[in-house]
This record gives structure tokens, sequence and C-alpha cells, in this order.
């Protein structure tokens, strides 16, 4: 099985998110909020470690799309996907921490952090 460069050097995909309710910030907050974020996403992308990250479109209404390419406008129950997230691809889970602590920071929420399991074709 041949390992990539980023497993060979013991890098991990983290997910860095929290639900849109999770923020709690005023609109005169918001600015300063997003500036403050973008300020961290950039020290993430200069040391290296940003794989993507965003908003998720709220007033889009996800679908379900089936094997056969139909689509529906429901999804799985308990699957609703809001507020923002942030991948990052980091050697180790206490770097990962430190980073969603960073971006708790800037966001005013606490960040879930939740790792991605190995796959060699990403």
């Amino acid at each position: 099985m041949e390992v990539g460069p980023a497993h060979d050097a013991g890098m991990t995909k983290y997910l860095i998110s929290f639900p849109s309710e999770a923020m709690m910030v005023s609109d005169e907050e918001l600015p300063d909020v997003a500036a403050a974020a973008h300020a961290v996403i950039e020290e993430a992308k200069a040391a290296g470690v940003y794989v993507f990250g965003g908003g998720v479109a709220e007033d889009v209404r996800p679908v379900l799309v089936s094997e056969d390419g139909s689509v529906s406008p429901r999804i799985y129950p308990a699957s609703q996907l809001t507020g923002g997230f942030t991948v990052l691809e980091i050697a180790t889970r206490e770097e990962a921490v430190e980073w969603a602590r960073k971006i708790a920071v800037a966001c005013r929420c606490s960040q879930e952090l939740r790792e991605f399991m190995y796959d060699p074709a990403s």
C-alpha cells in the first residue's frame, strides 16, 4: 500500500465547526468577529495547515440525492448542518485543539473538533 506524504509525516485532517445558533453576536459585533475569524484562517494558511473552510449557506435548502439521481427536498433526520467549519491538516490532536481554541476566541463560541479517518485517496 502506497502512503501519501502527509500520512508519512503523521498528518491528520480535523474538522473544527460550530452550529449557527452557538454564535451569539450582535450585528454591531459581526464585522469584528468576521475580521478575527479571517485572521485565524490567514494564520492557518501561512502555517500550511489550512485545507478548506466556510460558512454553510443556510438560505439555500439542502436536498437528498438518491443512487438513481432523484432529488428530494428532505434530508436525513438530525443531520441539520448550519454555521461554519474549517478543515485543517495537522500533526497532533493537541495542535488541533489549539487551532480550535483560536477559532473559538475569534468566533466567540465553542468549537466542535472531529478527526477524519485516514484515506490514502484524499
